[in-house]
């Protein structure tokens, strides 16, 4: 009895899907993968993005020429403050200004009333233009990159653009996210075979060598597979062996965009699942440094093995972001202290994503890893310049925090980001307690301050009236 009946069109089918297969993949292996191995670019990426920059001046003109027909006003999103904020004047002034210049005669300081005006003002600002909060989510954008997160409205307000955006759909889901997921299918698997083969591998030198051709080589297929559009700056300043290298972090894809261009080792909390067996197969043929969960809370121990890691001159730069959380690439927040307590060279990197093609900010309170990457996948490309910057040291009688704050300083300036000092722990904590006494450290100075500095200048004046008493002090120094 037969129980399936072979049809002429079933074979035509499955013929046309096998030669189909077939054709993608050598397309994929001749114009992508083969070249990313080689470490050379067809060229077709930037007029892509010269492209899509033309496509995007000409759906802005034609939602402003909708937006007129119907009377509309197009969103204007607001600015997120890039440029450099002027200093602030200090604690001291903005008291006095509040006080006026009736507490100027006061020989004792003393609390007023008017105190609390600042207090108050101090807590409207931070609501009205809360600089730590906005950090925390997707970078607007002053016209519309074809992408919803811009604006949902902004496809309606002509049809011309409304099947732009439809025809954008298409060629995103269509098209360019089969393929990116075939490119990250196959970089990651390469990535898993190769390093788990050479880890059986005696020879240390050769081993590690082997290592950093192979993990370069399977992220620039990564790096194809987000269509990855990156500028880097100043060669020359490239981390050396022996060194960390610190970066501004907005988010994961940030190790992809640096391994391509050099070989790191990595610093992290180990993971389980997926992610873990990739953490497992890397450290078999390289010197990654993996940190359990009770491991990381050891400062001493985590130290220890950076110190280790770093005096070997034969061993890769460690790669360390020390926001320890993803920031929206429009500021960097404050540098944890941990990896500048080395006696090291430390290579600071400043990282710049372009946000019209994509956002590539990683809300990790908001999205899970896969709804982030399915958002990656189906922008337009990623593009953001690396500068890297003159290696710098911890210099004689500086702290790990001031070398932190120099450092995150220079990676602020030149990146064009705003420099903050505030935790990035504040994306999913409160502010800590020591913050609020530092606040009450600063008040009570101001209270107590003034007194002193008056006391210093009256003993001044009186040293300058009397210049009997200089001689005698000095006469009296040289006796001794």
């Amino acid at each position: 009895m037969t129980w399936f009946t072979s049809f002429p069109g079933d074979n035509m089918l499955c013929r046309w899907l096998g030669i189909s297969i077939t054709v993608w993949f050598t397309l994929l292996f001749v114009f992508i993968i083969v070249p990313a191995v080689l470490g050379v670019s067809l060229g077709f990426r930037r007029p892509y993005m010269r492209t899509l920059l033309k496509i995007f001046e000409w759906a802005t003109s034609c939602m402003e020429m909708g937006a007129k027909e119907k009377n509309q006003q197009l969103y204007k999103p607001y600015s997120d403050g890039i440029i450099a904020k002027e200093p602030p004047s200090s604690l001291q002034q903005e008291f006095q200004e509040l006080r006026g210049s009736a507490s100027c005669a006061r020989s004792e300081p003393e609390f007023e009333m008017a105190d609390m005006l600042y207090f108050c003002r101090r807590g409207v600002e931070s609501i009205v233009d809360d600089e730590v909060t906005k950090r925390f989510s997707g970078q607007e954008l002053e016209s519309w990159n074809l992408l919803t997160r811009s604006n949902y409205n902004f496809r309606h307000i002509s049809l011309r653009v409304t099947v732009l955006w439809g025809l954008g759909v298409l060629v995103r889901y269509g098209f360019l996210l089969p393929l990116r997921v075939t490119l990250a299918f196959t970089g990651i698997s390469l990535l898993l075979v190769l390093t788990t083969m050479i880890g059986f591998l005696p020879n240390r030198e050769l081993r590690f060598f082997l290592s950093g051709k192979i993990h370069m080589m399977c992220y620039r297929i990564c790096d194809r597979a987000l269509t990855a559009i990156v500028t880097y700056h100043n060669r020359e300043n490239k981390p050396k062996n022996g060194g960390i290298c610190v970066a501004n972090h907005t988010t994961p894809i940030d190790i992809i965009i640096l391994a391509n261009d050099g070989s790191y080792s990595m610093v992290g909390q180990a993971q389980g699942g997926m992610m873990g067996m990739i953490q497992r197969a890397m450290v078999k043929s390289s010197p990654h440094i993996w940190f359990d969960r009770s491991e990381v809370k050891d400062r001493h121990l985590v130290a220890k093995r950076l110190g280790d890691h770093v005096a070997d001159k034969t061993k890769q730069p460690i790669l360390i972001f020390p926001e320890g959380t993803c920031i929206n690439n429009t500021s960097v927040m404050m540098f944890k202290k941990g990896c500048f307590e080395i006696d090291c060279t430390i290579y600071p990197v400043a990282i710049k994503y372009d946000p019209r093609f994509g956002d590539a900010f990683w809300n990790s309170s908001k999205y899970g890893l896969m709804n982030y990457l399915l958002r990656m996948m189906s922008s337009w490309a990623i593009v953001c310049s690396v500068w890297y910057l003159p290696p710098m040291k911890r210099e004689e009688g500086e702290d790990a925090v001031q070398f932190a704050n120099r450092v995150k300083a220079a990676i602020a300036a030149q990146g064009g980001l705003v420099d903050l000092i505030w935790d990035g722990g504040l994306k999913r904590e409160k502010v800590k307690a020591t913050f609020k006494e530092e606040q009450q450290k600063l008040y009570s100075k101001v209270l107590v301050g003034e007194q002193e500095q008056g006391d210093r200048r009256h003993d001044e004046h009186s040293e300058d009236e009397n210049p009997e008493v200089d001689r005698n002090n000095q006469d009296s120094t040289e006796r001794h």
